[in-house]
This record gives C-alpha cells, sequence and structure tokens, in this order.
C-alpha cells in the first residue's frame, strides 16, 4: 500500500525506535507490548508494522544498530604502546556507555529474550568488540607491560566493570565524569597487573 501524501515516516520511524529503547529499558522487553510502544509514540499499533516485522525484530535491531554504533566508534591505535591503548579503550567505553545508558542496558539484560538467529548476530558483534580489547591485553602481556591469568576472561571482566558505571552514574553527582574514568582507569591497570 502506498504511504499517503505528508506522511512522516522519516520521523515516526526513528520515533518508534526511540520509544522502543525506553520501554525496553526501563521496563524490560517481556513487560513490554506493542500497543504501549505505539501509545507512546502516538500511532495505532498496525501502524509500527510498517516499520518492524514483529518485537522480536525491533529489539533486535536495536542491539544490533548500537553494536554496530560502538563498534564504529571504537578505532584502537597500534602505534601506541599497550597500557596507553588499554587507557583509550577504559575512557572511550565509559564516555560511550554514558552517552548511550539505555542502549548498554539493552545490550546486556535483554540478550536473553533473542532468537537463536538473533542471538547469533548480537553475540557475533560482541565478540568483535571483546576481541578489540582481548589484543590489547595479548600486546600487553607480550611487552611485559600486563599480567592476566585469561586473556578472554579478562577482557570480559573490564568490560563488564567499565559497563557498570551506567548503573549508578548520576550527572551532577558527586563525581564528574572525568573523575569517574580516571578511577576506573586506575582499577583497569590495576586489573591487569600493570
Amino acid at each position: 500500500m502506498a504511504r499517503t501524501q505528508g506522511s512522516r515516516a522519516a520521523i515516526t520511524g526513528p520515533l518508534i525506535r526511540e520509544k522502543s529503547l525506553r520501554l525496553f529499558a526501563r521496563h524490560g522487553y517481556a513487560a513490554v507490548s506493542m500497543r504501549q510502544i505505539a501509545a507512546d509514540v502516538g500511532v495505532q499499533a498496525g501502524a509500527l508494522y510498517a516499520y518492524t516485522q514483529d518485537k522480536q525484530a525491533l529489539l533486535a535491531d536495536l542491539m544490533i544498530d548500537h553494536m554496530d554504533r560502538l563498534l564504529a566508534a571504537w578505532s584502537d591505535d597500534l602505534s601506541l604502546p599497550p597500557l596507553d591503548r588499554l587507557e583509550r579503550f577504559a575512557r572511550f567505553h565509559i564516555a560511550y556507555s554514558l552517552d548511550n545508558a539505555d542502549a548498554v542496558f539493552l545490550s546486556y539484560m535483554e540478550l536473553r529474550n533473542l532468537s537463536p538467529e538473533n542471538h547469533a548476530a548480537v553475540s557475533a558483534l560482541r565478540r568483535a568488540y571483546e576481541e578489540s580489547l582481548s589484543a590489547i591485553l595479548r600486546d600487553g602481556q607480550a611487552a611485559g607491560v600486563m599480567t592476566v591469568p585469561d586473556t578472554r576472561l579478562a577482557a570480559m571482566a573490564l568490560i563488564a566493570m567499565l559497563t557498570g558505571v551506567t548503573n549508578w552514574y548520576r550527572e551532577g553527582g558527586r563525581l564528574d565524569r572525568k573523575r569517574v574514568a580516571d578511577i576506573y582507569w586506575d582499577l583497569a591497570r590495576g586489573a591487569v597487573g600493570a
């Protein structure tokens, strides 16, 4: 069916994604209905299906988009020493996570609700990001400036620690973002024996 003249697809599509992300992050995927999303957007529930196949496809799209944007935003600088690269990663991850807290929360808490195919797609993107940190840790060990008993486990533990900032940090709180990043960097450095 053709879209009527004056339709606002360029507005409605992104609004559906924005409202879905917020609702899923606040209430959990299982607790949010398509009707609830439609009401938040201000459209009839049936209108959502012009933008997504179903709620599962919407969840997967949000999570894949988050991981694609995260991977596109991060770039390792192999010319730097491993400790400098680790510091860049830690500061980047904290800043990106705080700027995208709902997407980060969804990416970690709602994996269990993905279909097997969507889970595999999101997991592959997550592994690519984890591997970028693992490479830094391997290079740090090879240079003799880091010590970790298991590189993959250390990478996942560091990412979990850095991501945890989204659970408690509030703008205008006791610590500003720079101070939080400084403290987390000290913790990350200690975690790798540097």
